[in-house]
């Protein structure tokens, strides 16, 4: 499984919620905080985070930052060889 997570800038999300039903994995909430300007801002809620995109894309002011771990090499070039 790939593994992802994001970063939302809680100061400027406006609490839209179009990212919330955007994640397959239910990743996002909406906080019971509030930001200085006085919205309900989204937060990370579960550890699932696939890194596809999909909140990223229809957020409106681009409050959201994704991140995806790096796959692992498996190719037969990086692997060291068991010598017995």
């Amino acid at each position: 499984m790939i593994r992802g997570t994001v970063v939302i800038n809680r100061e400027n999300c406006k609490g839209c919620s179009l990212c919330i039903p955007a994640c397959k994995q239910k990743s996002l909430e909406l906080s019971k905080e509030i930001n200085s300007q006085g919205y309900h801002y989204v937060e990370l809620v579960l550890d699932n985070c696939t890194g596809c995109l999909n909140c990223a894309l229809v957020c409106p002011d681009a409050v959201i930052t994704v991140y995806r771990a790096k796959k692992r090499d498996t190719s037969a070039q990086t692997r060291t060889p068991v010598t017995p």
